[in-house]
């Protein structure tokens, strides 16, 4: 990176499949130049010369035998090998775990909808989070077994909801997501109609309201980016 410039540079890790939300939730809450890669189309950095590395997240499970999985996996894991601050959502969190040395299990059935979270501990990620916070899920698969070393952050009855491991992050649920986001992707799923309305019926705006402060972890993300920066080696091509 230059170090005449402050404004930070992140390589965004796509592997939503081309949906058209998740470009946009995420150049909405991350303050920084992003340069975006279609994972699923086999674009993949050839380098780590960014401040950050975010991975998104994607209707596709990290165990399948997708030709483009595995690269993406093993990118991440080169990355925070060579100390590049790193952060996954939902798909991006178990890709984080499973290029880490966790574990990702299908837990056969769907955490959708607005729920409550815990915190498990303090945390840069978490500041100003409270303790109990509201979330918008998304998912199916869950990490049943974190990397070695890494720390539980947060958790529900479902599971993992976050942990860190050095310089690395991974959430579960989605703090980029919006109203029309939550809507559509609930859309998208095979659930049962009585399931579907409950979950539809859930995103109001007092719910919404009450996920915004998970946005919170965007801010703290890049102000830790922005200082690990000042310390950091610049990296290898």
């Amino acid at each position: 990176m230059s170090e005449g410039s402050d404004r930070l540079r992140f390589a965004l890790l796509d592997a939503s499949h081309g949906d058209e939300h998740t470009p946009r939730n995420f150049r909405r809450e991350l303050d920084a130049d992003l340069v975006e890669f279609d994972v699923t189309q086999h674009e993949c950095p050839a380098h780590f010369d960014f401040d950050a590395i975010v991975v998104t997240g994607s209707r596709s499970s990290v165990y399948w035998d997708r030709d483009w999985i595995r690269p993406l996996i093993e990118y991440v894991a080169a990355a925070d090998e060579h100390g590049v601050p790193i952060l996954g959502v939902c798909y991006g969190h178990q890709v984080l775990a499973s290029a880490l040395g966790g574990r990702v299990e299908d837990m056969g059935e769907y955490e959708i909808g607005y729920r409550e979270i815990r915190r498990t501990g303090d945390d840069d990620l978490f500041e100003s989070v409270p303790e109990s916070f509201t979330a918008f899920t998304s998912h199916s698969d869950a990490v049943t077994e974190l990397p070695p070393g890494a720390d539980l952050l947060a958790e529900n009855d479902y599971g993992v909801h976050a942990f860190r491991r050095g310089d690395a992050w991974g959430v579960q649920f989605h703090p980029e997501y919006d109203p029309e986001t939550a809507t559509a992707i609930t859309k998208e799923k095979d659930l049962s109609a009585e399931r579907l309305q409950a979950v539809l019926d859930g995103i109001t705006a007092e719910n919404y309201d009450a996920a915004c402060q998970t946005k919170r972890l965007f801010e703290n993300f890049t102000a830790y980016v922005r200082r690990a920066r000042r310390t950091r080696k610049p990296a290898t091509r």
